[in-house]
């Protein structure tokens, strides 16, 4: 099959490109390598900064459309799948969809449904956006609900997701979000991980944990809390903690730091692991942060429970670590299963092979045919 990956997040697109051209498929990946991380791609469509950034984009955005043609598949990352104003997007996404055989929308991230259905119908004990039946007020939730609610954003991700041929949901969270608007054609397929060698085991404590801190958006994700409990334990257990904190630091150095790590702090309100998170364990990396036991279940996973789950409070993250600091004895056999789980289910070309199966259904499901 000719296949178009249009955007990227935390590389999922250019590592689901790898096992589909394994698998024989020509696949082609346009992004803007996810800005600063600067993911592999066959064409750059990065907005470049400068006076007139937009402007420029969309002409290049416009010159490329013959080449984005005559696909089999094309895959659109998120609603915003260009780094220009949604207002801009809905003809360029109708031409993709006239001139192409199917278009499938990814559940991947920040958009629409997720915003909406985490502010109002709530039905996550705690998100981005709630905690039971609050309604989060930290800045960057409320800046996300102003983007996509009631603006031109919220009319292109219903109008994709009315229209398009399927919707891919990567997370639990995001299935919940889609699956009851559109249950004959979300399906869920676990994010690809490219699963490479085993991280070195540390000999004895100290525990080496390391967080990384997003700018601005501390509060947002619960790194605030995470490290205030990082810290608390070290402070009991300074012989038995070693904490490692990035901030700000190139993509590449806070790769190298994670990689040096026993364990590391992902995100608070989270129900599942995301890329970083599965990458990290597919190094044999403890992960501590979401491991609901929806999060198993979709998985259809009814042995393994890698992920050292924390509910979204500092006694709960404190309660966590201080039983790894105390328990090392637990340590190897977490890393054991976080490889595991991860090859189990996000190894890239059994993944690969998912999305095979999806567009090969919905093509002859579209056109009466197979590939």
């Amino acid at each position: 099959m000719k296949i178009l990956l249009l955007g990227e997040y935390s590389n999922v697109h250019a590592t689901l490109a790898r096992g589909l051209r394994n698998l024989g498929h020509e696949v082609t990946v346009v992004s803007n390598g996810d800005f600063w991380k600067d993911y592999p791609r066959d064409i750059d469509v990065s907005r470049k900064p400068g006076p007139f950034s937009g402007v420029r984009l969309y002409l290049k955005v416009l010159s490329l459309l013959p080449r984005l043609t005559g696909f089999d598949v094309v895959q659109l990352i998120n609603p915003i799948f260009f780094e220009l104003r949604a207002d801009r997007l809905f003809a360029i996404y109708h031409y993709l969809k006239k001139h192409n055989k199917t278009v499938i929308l990814d559940a991947f991230g920040m958009d629409y449904f997720w915003v909406s259905t985490c502010t109002y119908d709530k039905p996550l004990r705690y998100s981005d956006f709630n905690i039971g039946p609050k309604v989060r007020d930290d800045l960057s939730a409320v800046e996300e609900q102003r983007d996509w609610l009631g603006t031109v954003k919220e009319r292109l991700n219903k109008e994709i997701a009315a229209s398009c041929d399927a919707i891919v949901t990567g997370l639990y969270e995001y299935d919940v979000c889609y699956r009851p608007h559109f249950p004959d054609k979300t399906t869920f397929i676990p994010f690809p991980i490219e699963i490479g060698p085993s991280a070195p085991v540390s000999p004895a404590p100290p525990l080496k944990l390391f967080i990384g801190i997003s700018r601005g958006r501390s509060a947002y994700k619960g790194t605030d809390i995470m490290l205030e409990a990082a810290k608390e334990v070290k402070a009991k257990y300074p012989d038995g903690l070693e904490l490692r904190i990035a901030n700000g630091i190139p993509f590449d150095e806070y790769v190298r730091m994670i990689d040096g790590s026993d364990a590391i702090m992902d995100q608070l309100y989270s129900y599942t692991p995301a890329m970083n998170a599965l990458l990290a364990m597919s190094k044999g990396i403890i992960v501590i942060g979401g491991g609901e036991p929806e999060n198993y279940a979709i998985l259809h996973e009814n042995q393994l429970r890698p992920i050292v789950n924390v509910q979204p409070t500092r006694d709960s993250v404190c309660h966590e670590l201080e039983r790894l600091v105390l328990h090392p004895d637990i340590i190897p056999r977490l890393r054991r299963e976080s490889i595991e789980y991860v090859k189990r289910h996000h190894d890239y070309m059994k993944v690969a092979r998912q999305y095979e199966t999806l567009y090969k259904q919905i093509i002859a499901k579209k056109f009466g045919s197979k590939i």
